[in-house]
C-alpha cells in the first residue's frame, strides 16, 4: 500500500511537470513562499533543537549505549564508514556550492551588510560555514540514530515508522504508514533533483575540459551513463561498490582541496579557516535563531530556511543509509562520526574553495561573481582558470562530481529499496533496479521540461510535515535511550549484587 501511494504521488507530480511545467513551478513556488514566510521560525527552532539533542546524547551518560547487542562489532572500518556517510550526506552539493555560495553571499550579503566589502566577505564565509556545518549533520544524525536505535536494539524494520510506532499515542501509530510514504516521496524527488543538478555540472566540466557542447542531449546522455554506473554499484552491495566508490570519493576530494591549497593563496586559506571558525562559534546562537521581522528582506528565507528544509527533506534518505552502515557503533561514536567530523571536513572544504574564490575576486579582479550570475555550475571551473594547473583541477573536479553522482544514486537506490520492501536492509536486485531507473527517469523528465527547480521546490514543501515527523522521532529516541540506559544500569546493579553474594558465601 505504501509503495502504491508513494509511486502514485511521484507519478502525478512528474506528469504534471511534463504536461504543464510552468503551472507546476508556479504552484510549488507559491507553496514554498508560504512555508518560508509562515513557518520559518519552526524550522529554526527544530533544527537548533536537533543540534543540542545530538550533542547531549553524545557527551552525556547515554553516549556509551551501543547500537546493537553487546557482542555486535562495526561492520565497516572507521575510514570506510566516514567516507560512505559523508558522500551520502553532502555529495554533489559540496562541489556545486564550494565557490558559488561564498561568492553569492559576497555580492548579495545578509541584511545590514553592504555588498562587495570586507564585511560582506567575512559574512559570506560565516554563513557558508553555518549552512553546511553542525545543523544539517545534526538533522541527519538524529534521524539516523533513531532508526539505528530501534532497528538494532529493538529489532524493528528499517522504516521511519519503526521509531514513531514506539510512542504511546494511538493517533501517531495510525499515521505511521503515512510517514513512510512521505519519506519515500521526499527521497525520490530530492535525489532526482540532485542528479539533474549534477548532470548540469558534469556537462559544464566536460565542456571546460573537452569542449563538449552544453545542452540537453549531452545532459541526458550523462544521466544514462551514470545511471548504469550507480545501478552496477548498488546491485553489487554496500560491502563492495558503495564502500569502494565512497572511499575513492573521499580521496579525490581531499586531493583536490590539497592541490588548491598548495597552488592557491595558502596563507589566505588558513586565515579564512581560522577567522571564520571563530566567527561561527561566537555567532552560533544568533545565526541559528535569526529572523528579520522588521525588515523587508527575503534573505533568511531564501538561504537559511531553504537549506534547513532541504536537509529535512533529505534526512530520511541519509538517515536510513547511515543507520544501515552503523551497527555496532556507540551513540557517542555515531554522533562524533556523523556530526562533528563531517562538519570539520566541510569547514576545511569551504575555507579552501571559498577563501580562494573571494581572494581572487577581491584582490585579483577575477570576475567570479559574473560566472556565478551567469551559471552557478561553472563557478568552480572559472576559479580554476585563474590558478596554476587549472586544467588538471577541472579534470579532477569533473571526475569528483561524476563519482559523487554515482554514490548519491547507489545509496538512494538502496534506501528506496529498503523503504519499499518493508525495511529489508538488503533489498533484492529487481527492487533496486526499478528504483534506480525511476529516479533517473524523473531526473531526465525534469531536464526535458526545465522542471528541476520546480521539483526541488516541491521537495522543500514536503519537508514541512516531515519536520513534525522528525520531532516525533527525536522524542521516541529520547524515551528509548533513557529506558535502555536505566535497564542497563539495573542489570549492572543486579550483577554486582550477585557477585557480592557469591563472595560472601
Amino acid at each position: 500500500m505504501q509503495l502504491i501511494l508513494s509511486a502514485g504521488v511521484i507519478l502525478v507530480v512528474v506528469l504534471w511537470g511534463l504536461v504543464a511545467p510552468q503551472s507546476l513551478a508556479q504552484a510549488f513556488t507559491m507553496a514554498l513562499d508560504a512555508v518560508t514566510r509562515n513557518f520559518g521560525w519552526f524550522y529554526l527552532w527544530v533544527v537548533l533543537g536537533l543540534v543540542l539533542m545530538a550533542l547531549l546524547l553524545a557527551f552525556s551518560r547515554y553516549g556509551d549505549l551501543k547500537l546493537g547487542g553487546e557482542d555486535d562489532e562495526p561492520e565497516f572500518s572507521l575510514g570506510a564508514w566516514f567516507a560512505m556517510l559523508f558522500a551520502a550526506g553532502m555529495g554533489i552539493g559540496l562541489v556545486f556550492w564550494g565557490v558559488a555560495e561564498p561568492i553569492s553571499h559576497y555580492t548579495s550579503p545578509p541584511p545590514s551588510v553592504a555588498p562587495h566589502t570586507p564585511e560582506a566577505a567575512n559574512a559570506a564565509m560565516r554563513y557558508t560555514f553555518f549552512h553546511w556545518g553542525l545543523h544539517p549533520w545534526a538533522v541527519y544524525s538524529v534521524v539516523g540514530l533513531a532508526l539505528a536505535f530501534f532497528q538494532f536494539r529493538r529489532n524493528k524494520p528499517a522504516l521511519i515508522s519503526a521509531a514513531t510506532d514506539s510512542l504511546p499515542w494511538h493517533a501517531v501509530q495510525r499515521l505511521s504508514p503515512l510517514f513512510n510514504v512521505l519519506a519515500i516521496v521526499a527521497t525520490a524527488f530530492g535525489v532526482a533533483a540532485s542528479l539533474g543538478i549534477g548532470s548540469l555540472q558534469i556537462n559544464s566540466g566536460l565542456h571546460k575540459v573537452f569542449g563538449v557542447p552544453v545542452g540537453i542531449g549531452w545532459q541526458l546522455l550523462i544521466i544514462a551513463v551514470t545511471t548504469v554506473a550507480f545501478l552496477t554499484s548498488a546491485i553489487s552491495g554496500v560491502e563492495r561498490g558503495i564502500k569502494w566508490l565512497s572511499s575513492a570519493n573521499l580521496v579525490l576530494a581531499a586531493g583536490l582541496a590539497l592541490l588548491v591549497t598548495l597552488v592557491g593563496p595558502t596563507v589566505t586559506i588558513i586565515d579564512t579557516f581560522t577567522s571564520t571558525l571563530g566567527a561561527y562559534i561566537s555567532e552560533f546562537v544568533r545565526m541559528s535563531l535569526r529572523m528579520t521581522p522588521f525588515r523587508d528582506s527575503t534573505w533568511v528565507g531564501s538561504w537559511t530556511i531553504f537549506y534547513w528544509a532541504w536537509w529535512v527533506s533529505w534526512s530520511p534518505f541519509v538517515g536510513l543509509f547511515i543507520a544501515r552502515v552503523s551497527r555496532g557503533r556507540t551513540i557517542r561514536e555515531f554522533v562524533v562520526g556523523t556530526v562533528l567530523a563531517p562538519t570539520l571536513a566541510g569547514f576545511l572544504w569551504f575555507a579552501v574553495f571559498g577563501g580562494t574564490a573571494l581572494q581572487l575576486e577581491i584582490f585579483q579582479g577575477v570576475p567570479l561573481s559574473e560566472a556565478v550570475s551567469a551559471d552557478v555550475s561553472t563557478a568552480m571551473f572559472a576559479m580554476f582558470d585563474a590558478l596554476p594547473l587549472g586544467l588538471l583541477m577541472s579534470v579532477v573536479a569533473t571526475v569528483l562530481v561524476v563519482v559523487f553522482f554515482v554514490t548519491s544514486g547507489d545509496s538512494a537506490t538502496l534506501v528506496l529499496g529498503m523503504m519499499s520492501s518493508g525495511g529489508n536492509p538488503d533489498p533484492g536486485m529487481r527492487v533496486k533496479l526499478v528504483w534506480g531507473l525511476l529516479i533517473a527517469g524523473i531526473a531526465a523528465s525534469l531536464l526535458l521540461t526545465g522542471g528541476v527547480q520546480a521539483v526541488q521546490t516541491a521537495t522543500i514543501v514536503f519537508a514541512l510535515p516531515f519536520a513534525l515527523v522528525i520531532v516525533l522521532m527525536a522524542l521516541a529516541l529520547w524515551l528509548g535511550v533513557r529506558h535502555d540506559w536505566r535497564e542497563e544500569q539495573r542489570r549492572e546493579r543486579e550483577l554486582r549484587r550477585r557477585m557480592r553474594e557469591m563472595v560472601s558465601r
